[in-house]
């Protein structure tokens, strides 16, 4: 459905009004938790060159080849047992949109989303495409899926970074809480995805099958990367930029690309972005937040060896008035009373930041060692059984993946 430029127009009015929406207005329906027991979602399977695992009691999809082939196994192994998932976009329109405005913002959402399919990577577009038609489903779903987090803000979040000297481990550790409103079911269909890919750096993505990009991840130089959306900015750029890539999907070309921070910083600054978030980012040496809008990006550094960040700028450059505090900030910033923080420490603090009903991923990364910390399956993630997932031997080539069953 092709819309006029003045019935566009108004419905973006109707869109924006309907959904103008902060984290702190986004109310779950009472229903929850109600659809988290029950069989489950994802069992394992082989098909297509891929395999769906269970490591530790998480899913994980173990994806390699062409575009086309880590498509296709997505779509099979995962999409096809997730397929309430691609309701989520649509039903989220229907539980937070106006009576009116409900009957225009799919048709107005899928307008923009077609229109940003060409700034897609050329490859994520192409493996998009096979997952789509391996899965039987809609194309429009998988489009809407991989575009909606720019075209409507709707993700809280909360990260913290400890360095290596204040770190038990020894290694730097980047915390992080993904805040989402899950209308009951959302919660179930978390998953863990490495993709292998021939010339880019192997990574792990914590995330939904049909999601091409990265919302948190890892890769095998460890590189860890959270995303956190941020509402307001001072220097005058666009909320929206329909011009833009993606930015899940350029949080993924950091890692297929980057093996550090400063190479991550200098890609991300030559990539044409669409709208205001925080990127927390850790390698093996350190950690940082890039506050990105669509005209610049600006890097927030460590204090005394720790980094809080939730979804607000807060460099003189982009920060607003209302960049200050906050519970869940405030809750993150009191790891500073602890002179050495362990795994614990830093999920303590992820507990007490958590947002309820809509805290539904919950993970600490480890650089130095490639080791995820991931609790998912209830909300909150952080008082669900914490498993630890070793990366490496997952990183390695199939003939070696037998190491960890």
């Amino acid at each position: 459905m092709r819309l006029s430029p003045l019935t566009g127009t108004l419905t973006a009015s109707l869109l924006f009004l309907s959904l103008g929406l902060g984290p702190a207005a986004l109310a779950q329906p009472a229903t929850s938790t109600a659809a988290i027991s029950g069989r489950p979602v994802y069992l394992p399977s082989e098909a297509a060159g891929g395999e769906l695992r269970i490591v530790e009691g998480v899913p994980v999809m173990l994806l390699e080849g062409t575009p086309e082939q880590i498509g296709k196994q997505i779509g099979t192994l995962g999409a096809r047992s997730a397929q309430e998932l691609f309701a989520y976009p649509k039903d989220f329109l229907e539980q937070f949109g106006s009576r009116v405005a409900s009957a225009f913002a799919w048709p107005m959402m899928m307008q923009w989303a077609e229109g940003m399919l060409p700034m897609f990577p050329e490859h994520h577009l192409r493996e998009m495409n096979a997952c789509a038609k391996a899965s039987g489903l809609d194309r429009d779903l998988f489009v809407a899926a991989n575009t909606m987090f720019d075209i409507k803000k709707m993700v809280a979040c909360s990260t913290i970074f400890i360095d290596d000297e204040r770190s038990e481990t020894g290694s730097p550790m980047l915390g992080r809480n993904l805040d989402f409103v899950t209308l009951g079911y959302l919660q179930r269909y978390s998953l863990v995805s490495v993709v292998r890919q021939p010339g880019k750096h192997t990574f792990a993505s914590v995330g939904f099958p049909g999601l091409i990009g990265v919302l948190s991840g890892m890769n095998d130089a460890g590189l860890a990367v959270a995303v956190l959306e941020v509402y307001s900015s001072k220097d005058g750029s666009p909320k929206f930029e329909r011009s833009g890539t993606p930015y899940a999907l350029c949080f993924r070309r950091l890692l297929e690309e980057c093996t550090t921070i400063d190479e991550a910083l200098s890609a991300l600054r030559e990539m044409k972005r669409t709208t205001y978030v925080n990127l927390a980012i850790a390698d093996k040496n350190g950690g940082a937040v890039f506050e990105i809008t669509p005209k610049q990006v600006v890097r927030r550094d460590p204090v005394d060896g720790i980094l809080s960040c939730t979804n607000h700028f807060r460099t003189s450059e982009l920060g607003t008035p209302f960049r200050r505090g906050g519970r869940r900030y405030d809750a993150l910033e009191r790891a500073r009373r602890i002179e050495t923080l362990g795994t614990d420490e830093v999920w303590e603090r992820l507990h007490a930041a958590n947002a309820g009903s809509m805290t539904l991923q919950s993970m600490i990364f480890e650089p130095k060692t490639l080791t995820l910390h991931l609790a998912i399956g209830e909300c909150p993630s952080t008082e669900q059984p914490r498993r630890t997932l070793e990366l490496g031997p997952l990183f390695e080539a199939p003939d070696s993946k037998s190491s960890q069953r």
